[in-house]
């Protein structure tokens, strides 16, 4: 069995997710997988071909392989989704789908996907300069919570405490990027320094820990050196990661919750989460789960052809 890893390096060793990348690799051999790495620029499609001779790598003719993992979430462009979804036009499964991957980077949509099901998010608003900072501090108040539309491992996410502070925000952005999409959202001051990850692979919870900042910032993202401990799964939060996983149509899911008092409220989700930190916190083989999930999954799939 073949799959592939689409990752927005082909050089993983000397990027960010090499600990999961190789994880994933070690996995799939000891179940009898072949995982090679690539970056989808080394792909090429010809999509009058709608036949298993139509993908290319490095300019030679390949053989299909049987599943793909993309691993680039918020840095997938749109020509790494044009290459998903003709792989899975020829039968490739891909976990997740090209569909799903798309809904998920789009921070804003995500979230408008599940609040119109009554998902429990805090109160956002999407916004374009010029920006009338009244309309904000009306509706949204402060502090604010500051996002780019794409993003990852918190990227892109500031916090302004007061109308100043965000004025100043926009007045730099406004000479930088006019054209950026933000969204504004409430601060949600229970989880100030911490949130709650959980992880979700095929419908089950197998994993989820509480990420504290370790120098008093509000975030606590642990590749930014956020503190990890595990996190025992209550029945409610179980139901919550899981609608939300299958509301998104995510097989591989990195869900992101903020502590609001007796109850949680939807930070973001992630279609392609990093488990190191996960691991330890957890004690448990994340990328094992994943890779006896795919197999499961496409020994399945042979059953019913």
């Amino acid at each position: 069995m073949l799959g592939w890893i689409l990752h927005k390096h082909s050089d993983f060793l000397i990027k960010p997710e090499t600990y999961e990348i190789q994880k994933l690799i070690v996995e799939g051999n000891k179940v009898g997988i072949e995982i090679k790495v690539l970056q989808p620029e080394q792909i090429e499609i010809i999509v009058n071909r709608d036949d298993r001779k139509s993908i290319f790598v490095n300019d030679v003719q390949t053989s299909l392989p049987d599943f793909i993992i993309p691993r680039m979430g918020a840095g997938t462009t749109y020509f790494a989704l044009a290459l998903i979804r003709h792989l899975e036009k020829l039968g490739v499964y891909s976990f997740n789908s090209a569909n799903s991957i798309e809904i998920v980077k789009d921070k804003l949509y995500q979230l408008q996907i599940l609040a119109e099901v009554g998902m429990p998010i805090p109160k956002t608003m999407l916004a374009k300069f010029p920006l009338s900072l009244k309309v904000v501090d009306k509706h949204i108040g402060f502090p604010v919570v500051v996002k780019t539309i794409s993003g990852s491992q918190g990227s892109g996410v500031f916090l302004c405490d007061k109308l100043e502070s965000l004025e100043e925000l926009m007045h730099m952005v406004e000479n930088t990027n006019p054209n950026v999409n933000l969204i504004f959202q409430e601060f949600i001051q229970p989880s100030f320094g911490r949130d709650l990850r959980v992880v979700t692979v095929g419908g089950r919870v197998v994993g989820a820990m509480v990420r504290s900042s370790a120098d008093g910032n509000f975030k606590a993202n642990y590749s930014r050196g956020g503190l990890i401990s595990k996190f025992d799964i209550t029945p409610e939060i179980e139901w919550l990661v899981l609608e939300i996983a299958r509301r998104l149509d995510l097989d591989i899911a990195g869900i992101d919750l903020l502590f609001d008092g007796d109850g949680f409220k939807i930070c973001e989700v992630n279609s392609s989460p990093g488990f190191e930190g996960l691991e330890k916190a957890c004690e448990k083989n994340i990328a094992s789960e994943i890779i006896h999930f795919v197999k499961l999954r496409l020994d399945m799939k042979l059953k019913l052809k």
